[in-house]
């Protein structure tokens, strides 16, 4: 008989790499500014910081 998977079982996980127009692969980080937690993504090479890994294709 076949197993029985529930709807929220995950088969894959799949984890997605970003890179920068310079090359360099874009790294999460977690930064505590002005008393709270925030998540900023920064590139290795070049060491530019955005909010998020999306906004270094602008």
């Amino acid at each position: 008989m076949a197993e029985v998977l529930s709807k929220n079982a995950r088969v894959g996980i799949v984890t997605q790499k970003f890179f920068c127009t310079c090359g360099g692969e874009i790294k999460m980080k977690l930064v505590f500014n002005k008393g709270k937690l925030r998540n900023t993504a920064e590139c290795e090479k070049c060491h530019k910081q955005e909010r998020k890994p999306s906004d270094f294709k602008a």
